[in-house]
């Protein structure tokens, strides 16, 4: 699908309802609420669903006039930076055969929407961003905010290799357009609780390295949760911690999750992430990706390092 036929069906439809993806980031809300501004701006209803509570490091992405979680009778439906329908959680899962569109930037999405329009970019806001505009809406403020969000978030404020120039471009046009960059980069990557503190610092106790030193693994436990006081939101970005260190080719960062384990994979162009989580179940993008595995801690960890060396060539 072509952007132009992407805006055409929201033009079409009066009332939008638009899905992000469980345990959401910047880039599921903030590609999100900056559709919702748009088709808001259009005269026409819309609403934003979560199977999770928006966190409130996001705060300032949330219409201040009118809850998101106000109730429409949906004409179009529409996912957000959704790969899978997995993503979506329970809460959602029963609208999955009703999503009539998909707007993702993600090389492994699996095409479960009537329509979908993917990109492979730097986040999918970089998408949702060309959509607007294609619709003829007039960005401000809150707009802008909502995607600088995505493309800073999901690019670590500009520094992976997802990052282009039309991806530093699109971010120079929102902070014209008044998007509270200062406050955001702040927020984002400046800003961090005693709880996520002490996580981070428990963290790096259950830091194990295979392979020579070009694997390093963490795990973050319920117990750890629970010692340190955060909540999931709070460990967002922790995922990037073992791959910073020197000589690691694949960091990988298990957290315990009811009913299994989430896996997040951060890779040197050594390894691509996507093909290594599939071998697990999962996907993403070629330096970052993930899966859920319906496993304890113990047995996860086995199943990684496994995984790992396959793809580090045994």
């Amino acid at each position: 699908m072509q952007i132009g036929h992407a805006a055409q069906m929201l033009l079409d439809h009066k009332r939008i309802l638009i899905l992000c993806h469980k345990s959401p980031d910047g880039d599921t809300l903030g590609s999100g609420f900056a559709l919702y501004y748009a088709l808001l701006s259009l005269g026409k209803q819309a609403q934003v669903l979560c199977h999770d509570n928006f966190p409130s490091r996001y705060n300032f992405l949330y219409p201040e006039d009118q809850a998101p979680v106000e109730k429409i009778k949906p004409d179009l439906i529409v996912a957000v930076d959704v790969a899978d329908t997995q993503l979506l959680g329970e809460k959602l899962e029963p609208l999955v055969p009703y999503i009539d569109l998909c707007i993702d930037h993600h090389p492994s999405n699996v095409g479960y929407a009537k329509n979908t329009l993917v990109e492979i970019c730097a986040a999918t806001t970089e998408v949702i961003y060309q959509v607007i505009l294609a619709m003829g809406v007039e960005l401000d403020a809150k707009i802008a905010g909502c995607i600088y969000t995505g493309l800073a978030t999901d690019t670590g404020c500009f520094k992976f290799t997802n990052t282009s120039a039309r991806t530093h471009r699109i971010a120079a046009e929102m902070m014209e357009a008044g998007a509270p960059y200062g406050m955001i980069n702040t927020l984002m990557f400046d800003t961090k609780s005693p709880a996520r503190i002490a996580v981070e610092r428990e963290v790096y106790n259950t830091l194990d390295f295979y392979y020579g030193g070009r694997c390093a693994l963490v795990a973050v436990t319920h117990a750890l949760m629970e010692q340190s006081g955060a909540d999931e939101y709070e460990i967002e970005g922790i995922s990037a911690l073992p791959r910073q260190i020197e000589g690691v080719d694949v960091g990988a960062t298990i957290q315990e999750r009811p009913g299994g384990c989430k896996v997040s994979f951060r890779t040197s162009e050594a390894v691509d992430a996507t093909a290594l989580a599939q071998t697990l179940g999962g996907g993403g993008h070629a330096r970052a990706a993930g899966c859920f595995l319906k496993v304890p801690v113990k047995t996860a960890k086995e199943m990684v390092v496994a995984a790992v060396g396959k793809a580090l060539g045994g």
